[in-house]
């Protein structure tokens, strides 16, 4: 029997139950849960009462193969998962067009809307979903490691796509879990000076904790670092973490002529920009959203040697009779918390 959390009006969730099929469809397995972390997006589904698909209310989890169909080969019961996305396909219309890091069927997987998409995510006991959806944990992560994976990939995904130059001044805006893990590889990649911005003295804390020396306030100590580092030319890259769809304009303006903004945060309303602005100073804008299956593996990679710690995100974990109270917390804007797991089995 598996109890899952699943959302039943806005800011509320209940406890349900099912039954597990007696039989495994063909390419499915069976995964015992052992941690889920909260993202932002749980928290919106949350709010709004669950418009985003009920498959990724609960995405960042990672568990162990309790078992598989019996076409399974890629995994075998009782190997330590997480949640990813399958390779390219190579049978949809992206693929077919030759753009295979864009495959429709990995962004819908991410999304939680293919056909075999499960009924609920990962904020319960265990889950049913298609082995394309796993990956082996490498060696040497623990558990808490592997289930931040996910937002690691997200964050990987980004700066990957970014191709900041070597050398470049970084400024990575917001330092919520995906500011840190964004600023980390920013760092892994060879930005030569970074410069995190945050309102919040707690997170300011954190991401000195992770090594980073410049770590500002927003207002004049950023502008004052961005006039000295470059000389008021702007920097190279900026990534604007925070999703707060206000920030998007004097996010654009803290970069260079020929500079880059890379978009990681999710505004949920309109944004106002000067198109003409960016046009004028010829801005490279990129967006990110989700992830393709080799950025698990660089994820895991950049874990497992060090080049980016989680441990210190890690704030708290609750059971699932915990969940809606810290869906509220978190929400509230008033939380001292950074990334929270859920552990099923308290």
């Amino acid at each position: 029997m598996t109890t899952y959390a699943r959302i039943d009006a806005p800011s509320s969730l209940v406890l349900d139950q099912e039954t597990a099929p007696d039989e495994l469809s063909p390419g499915q397995v069976e995964v015992t849960i052992t941690l889920c972390g909260i993202c932002a997006t749980d928290t919106h589904n949350y709010t709004s009462g669950g418009q985003i698909p009920a498959a990724t209310f609960g995405h960042e989890w990672t568990g162990r193969i309790a078992r598989v169909a019996p076409d399974v080969t890629s995994v075998a019961a009782g190997q330590r998962v997480i949640a990813c996305v399958g390779p390219a396909c190579g049978t949809c219309a992206m693929c077919l067009a030759g753009h295979a890091d864009h495959c429709d069927t990995a962004f819908a997987e991410a999304n939680g809307v293919t056909p075999d998409a499960p009924a609920h995510g990962g904020f319960a006991t265990s889950l049913v979903v298609s082995a394309r959806r796993v990956m082996p944990v490498i060696d040497g992560l623990t558990d808490v490691q592997a289930a931040i994976v996910e937002p690691t990939a997200v964050t990987f995904h980004a700066v990957r796509r970014t191709r900041q130059p070597l050398g470049a001044v970084v400024v990575v805006q917001g330092a919520g879990p995906i500011g840190l893990l964004a600023a980390q590889h920013a760092r892994h990649a060879g930005a030569g000076r970074l410069l995190v911005i945050e309102p919040n003295e707690e997170r300011r804390a954190a991401a000195t904790a992770l090594g980073f020396t410049d770590v500002v306030a927003p207002g004049d100590a950023s502008a004052a670092w961005i006039q000295d580092v470059t000389d008021g030319l702007g920097v190279d890259v900026l990534y604007e973490c925070t999703g707060a769809a206000a920030l998007l304009k004097p996010s654009s303006e803290m970069v260079r002529r020929g500079g880059t903004l890379s978009l990681l945060g999710f505004p949920m309303t309109d944004s106002t920009v000067s198109y003409g602005d960016w046009q004028v100073r010829e801005l490279t804008v990129i967006g990110s959203l989700a992830y393709t299956h080799d950025d698990f593996v660089g994820a895991m990679r950049s874990l497992a040697d060090g080049s980016v710690q989680v441990d210190s995100l890690h704030t708290a974990t609750i059971g699932l009779d915990g969940l809606a109270a810290m869906m509220d917390e978190l929400d509230s804007g008033r939380t001292s918390q950074a990334k929270v797991l859920l552990d099923p089995t308290r």
